[in-house]
């Protein structure tokens, strides 16, 4: 009798280490499951900001094939084909993903920027007229902006600008683009009057300093703007304002700039030379 109840316990004792090895086991699965999304989330976050765009395009298109049904795979490879600027290729993957069950409005609008930077102007705005109203973000009223901008419809473009600088705490891009397209339409105070917003907000935006130029440079004011340059910005600076000077019939103030910008230019300013002496050509000749 007393061996039967050692033997029970024996087994009632192998049972239960059996039993704990198993929830053991398991609880280290999970635990490694757990390690593994975290690192998997990591390494997407970092092939989606400083890895090399094209190394992240095959990374995710590898993903993707393993995981055809993984929403945020799908996503990622879409995003890295636009930083790889590969924009054809990134609206097939967004057509791809908002088809897809987890896809958000904020897809729909990556895919209307896809569109945008594809040149497909029609779909993109009928992809964004198909996000709901209530879906209220910076970059859909910045792209929407832009594509009523491509239709000439310029209230609407001011009224979609306007909301859209109000939606970001860094609005110099939007400024820069919202002068731009005053400057198209001949509004050229306007047009300086964003671009000096715009370095107000992001000194270093050269694009936003060259469009000042260009507005200046169409009234007739050939005077660089006080704004912070180094000697290589203001040697292009000067190379633009002369270019606008010649294009405004100010032959002479242009190749006093031209000059000017090649003197400035701490090297050889291949543009500028170029530039005066195609002028300097066709005027003996």
């Amino acid at each position: 009798m007393r061996q039967i109840k050692f033997l029970s316990l024996c087994l009632s004792g192998a049972v239960l280490l059996a039993a704990c090895d198993k929830t053991t086991d398991d609880e280290v699965n999970r635990a490694l499951q757990n390690v593994n999304v975290v690192d998997e989330s990591n390494l997407n976050d970092i092939m989606l900001t400083v890895a090399d765009p094209n190394e992240a395009v095959t990374y995710f298109k590898r993903a993707t094939a393993d995981q055809p049904d993984r929403t945020d795979l799908q996503r990622g490879l879409a995003q890295s084909l636009i930083r790889a600027k590969r924009p054809t290729e990134a609206v097939s993957a967004y057509d791809k993903l908002v088809k897809m069950a987890g896809a958000t409005d904020d897809d729909r609008v990556d895919l209307a920027d896809a569109l945008i930077r594809a040149g497909n102007w029609k779909r993109a705005k009928a992809t964004l007229d198909a996000v709901p109203p209530t879906h209220e973000t910076f970059k859909r009223y910045r792209l929407e902006a832009m594509v009523a901008d491509s239709e000439k419809n310029w209230k609407k473009a001011d009224s979609f600008y306007e909301t859209a600088v109000g939606l970001t705490t860094k609005p110099a891009g939007v400024l820069n683009n919202w002068g731009y397209s005053k400057l198209t339409r001949g509004d050229y105070s306007e047009a300086e009057r964003l671009f000096s917003e715009a370095l107000t907000q992001d000194k270093t935006l050269f694009t936003a300093k060259n469009n000042m130029v260009l507005a200046r440079g169409a009234q007739r004011n050939y005077n660089l703007p006080v704004m912070p340059m180094d000697q290589t910005e203001r040697a292009q600076l000067l190379h633009t304002l002369g270019l606008s000077a010649i294009k405004q019939g100010d032959v002479e103030i242009g190749k006093g700039l031209l000059r000017e910008s090649i003197d400035t230019h701490p090297q050889h300013f291949e543009a500028a030379v170029r530039s005066l002496r195609a002028l300097e050509s066709n005027v003996i000749n």
